[in-house]
């Protein structure tokens, strides 16, 4: 059996992610915990938002109560797809717990956490 292509319009909203429009900006919005059992619902979103060229898509984690290296795996893999679409990936997240995770991680270059998402009021 084929793999499914990637789709470029969001999957319904499930109980980790959901994705939304802010300005020009695809939004993922993460909830709760991000583990071997619920990357994949993750990975949905991720794959739909980095489906198009030049896609500018940020990753809402402030909702994140815990992620590990397969949500790592997720976010990398997608902002990997972005980049090579010409686009990009970007993180937010004031949580120094993830922060520290991505400096652990050795991707703390790579996903510098913004403070909120870009344009966003606070």
């Amino acid at each position: 059996m084929a793999a499914a292509p990637f789709r470029s319009v969001p999957p319904p909203a499930n109980a980790h992610a959901r994705t939304r429009r802010c300005g020009p900006f695809t939004v993922v919005e993460v909830v709760g915990e991000i583990d071997l059992a619920t990357a994949a619902l993750l990975a949905e979103h991720l794959d739909a938002a980095t489906a198009r060229p030049e896609s500018d898509v940020v990753v809402d984690l402030r909702r994140v109560d815990f992620l590990d290296c397969s949500g790592l795996r997720v976010l990398c893999r997608a902002e990997r797809r972005a980049r090579d679409r010409g686009g990009r990936l970007r993180v937010v997240s004031d949580a120094p717990r993830i922060r520290r995770l991505l400096h652990g991680a050795g991707l703390l270059g790579r996903f510098a956490p913004l403070p909120r998402i870009p344009g966003e009021s606070g």
